[in-house]
């Protein structure tokens, strides 16, 4: 299998998105957000107050998205990579298709076509094996 150098977008996506399912990642939220609303009454509850936390949590949660979308991406490829294997086992298994999630985009790519190539010519001796035979 192909190396597993990954780029850095990929690197990082992948420990945010660990990172952002962690419990301490929550408790830490929970705890900005508890440190916010108790500022409340120093700050007035102005409208300087509100921004900051309406601001942060927009900007968060917008870069959270690409963040969250990019792995969750690569992890659904990898997983459809890893069942056209089970599929396959019949011929026995390839044991390097086991941490698929670790290959960049590229290597992705590469051994997905060399998958629906296999697929495209078993359907195709399919189609051979069941066009009417000559008959005599």
């Amino acid at each position: 299998m192909a190396s597993k150098k990954q780029g850095l977008f990929t690197r990082v996506a992948m420990a945010v998105s660990k990172a952002a399912g962690e419990p301490v990642t929550f408790a830490i939220a929970l705890l900005v957000v508890i440190v916010w609303a108790a500022s409340g009454p120093i700050f007035k509850f102005g409208d300087t107050w509100q921004l900051v936390i309406n601001t942060s949590t927009t900007i968060i949660t917008f870069l959270m998205v690409f963040l969250i979308q990019a792995s969750q991406n690569r992890d659904t490829e990898a997983l459809q990579i890893k069942l056209d294997e089970l599929i396959n086992a019949i011929k026995g298994t390839n044991e390097a298709l086991l941490d698929l999630e670790q290959l960049d985009e590229k290597e992705l790519d590469r051994v997905r076509k060399a998958y629906l190539e296999k697929a495209e010519a078993a359907r195709a001796r399919e189609r051979s094996d069941s066009s009417p035979s000559d008959a005599g």
